[in-house]
């Protein structure tokens, strides 16, 4: 993963950029997927695994101004969301 963060991904307040490192790829997609329950964030994205490094790698775009609608915790249906496999809010195309 690039640790370089394009300035555009920051460039207004709310906008994040998240590193995430888990013990494995089953917890790292569902943290990406309860974090697009909650915000409008690029979506699932490639898993990486460094050699070097222990667990694996992903990095996710949030604009956390913007609330998934489709969010049971916002009050709404539940299985409104994006879901594993979804695909990302127009943001962040």
């Amino acid at each position: 993963m690039d640790s370089v963060i394009d300035a555009r991904r920051v460039s207004e307040p709310g906008l994040v950029v998240l590193d995430i490192t888990a013990a494995d790829e089953e917890t790292a997609l569902a943290l990406m997927d309860e974090l697009q329950q909650l915000w409008a964030t690029s979506g699932i994205t490639e898993i990486r695994r460094d050699p070097a490094q222990p667990g694996v790698r992903a990095r996710v775009h949030a604009d956390i101004r913007r609330t998934n609608p489709g969010c049971p915790v916002h009050g709404c249906v539940a299985g409104r969301g994006g879901g594993a496999g979804a695909s990302p809010h127009p943001a962040f195309k």
